[in-house]
């Protein structure tokens, strides 16, 4: 079986390939670079040439020449390799007629918990939103932003007593409303700096957050180690790097308890293998970063049912337009459950894994045409003095 060609798909807020083989087996994967689609999809293009004529199957090998070949990478290549990985082990499923969770080892679980996107602009609407998820049946609520989902075109006016008084008030209220038995999962966006961070862990502590997500901004490991280290609720953090080394760097700092590696851009499902051993070998858990569409949740499954050290898993919403146009309510009317032939059975808080062949999942014909390609505008916060504002 041999690689016959590589199409690159730009739909909605996505980016996908197709792989082709002589055979007739196509594959399909999603890059996960976000903000930089356009610059993963000419990556994706980039890489083709070296794909065709080639072995669907010898995976690792086409892994390591890609992610090695050109020796400079960042989240726009590692985005395009990861798609190449994913469609790759689509074709592998598919030509042994098995998920690819069987393939990565067989079953850990029979399904899979999830948390949901809890956004709210207001504080009043994060708390309703965060009954409405517990009424829909998660046991688990995700994305929990203290600091509200506001507009970026909004400047940020909160100092450091008010950032901790209004976080802790509205965590507070979101306990008090949904009880003991759900899980919070807390998405600071690296507002914080690292004292703050402690001191706002400090104050949150009584709330009993699952984690803390990103409570400074991600690129220095030591001061994420620092924070750990001096917090009492666990750190969740990765989303943004790529590498199974920086993965180890980041763990050998004690820097987070649960790992927030993204299928989309740390290397598909060999990246993601490979720390996965890692962070196990730190007694670390998983929890998948995922805001993409629901190819991506189809392997993201897959590989959660295949690898025992996953704590949760990241599920963005089908019936929404995008992550983005969740969080911001844009009023896009797009669905993304209907750029795809199916989307897993939601119950009970937990996911259904897929059982068709490869990822399970396929895109709808007319895709592009139905879905036109949205990018990303630059676009961030800035606070009352102009300065910039993570969000």
């Amino acid at each position: 079986m041999k690689i016959t060609d590589l199409k690159v798909l730009r739909a909605n807020r996505s980016v996908f390939c197709r792989i082709y083989t002589d055979e007739g087996i196509v594959g399909l994967g999603e890059s996960g670079a976000w903000g930089f689609l356009e610059a993963s999809a000419a990556a994706l293009e980039t890489m083709k040439e070296y794909l065709l004529g080639k072995d669907p199957l010898e995976i690792e090998h086409h892994w390591q020449y890609l992610y090695r070949f050109s020796h400079f990478r960042g989240a726009a290549v590692m985005g395009a390799l990861s798609a190449i990985d994913i469609a790759l082990w689509d074709i592998a499923g598919k030509y042994f007629h098995v998920p690819v969770y069987k393939l990565l080892g067989g079953k850990c679980r029979d399904k899979v918990r999830v948390y949901n996107h809890t956004a709210g602009r207001t504080e009043e609407e994060l708390v309703e939103n965060a009954v409405k998820g517990v009424e829909e049946g998660y046991t688990a609520l995700g994305h929990l932003n203290p600091y509200l989902d506001e507009p970026r075109t909004k400047a940020y006016e909160d100092g450091n007593a008010a950032m901790l008084y209004k976080a802790e008030r509205r965590i507070a209220k979101i306990r008090e409303a949904v009880g003991e038995e759900v899980d919070l999962c807390l998405e600071l966006h690296r507002r914080l700096e690292p004292g703050l961070a402690v001191q706002l862990s400090a104050r949150l502590e009584p709330y009993n957050p699952m984690f803390l997500e990103d409570p400074i901004r991600p690129d220095n490991f030591d001061a994420m180690g620092q924070v750990a280290g001096r917090c009492r609720i666990p750190i969740a953090t990765g989303e943004r790097i790529h590498t199974v080394h920086e993965f180890e760097m980041l763990l050998e700092r004690g820097a987070c308890s649960y790992v927030r590696a993204s299928l989309g851009v740390c290397g598909g499902f060999t990246g993601a293998k490979k720390i996965a051993a890692v962070a196990e070998a730190h007694h670390a858990s998983l929890v998948p970063h995922n805001p993409l569409s629901p190819v991506m949740t189809s392997a993201v499954l897959n590989f959660a049912a295949a690898t025992d050290n996953i704590a949760i898993c990241e599920y963005p919403n089908p019936y929404a337009a995008s992550t983005a146009d969740h969080l911001t309510v844009s009023g896009v009317k797009l669905r993304q459950c209907d750029m795809v032939d199916h989307i897993p059975e939601f119950k009970d808080g937990y996911l259904e894994v897929p059982e068709g062949e490869g990822i399970g999942i396929d895109l709808v014909e007319g895709l592009e045409e139905k879905f036109p390609f949205r990018p990303h505008k630059i676009l961030t916060r800035l606070n009352a003095d102009g300065s910039i504002c993570d969000q």
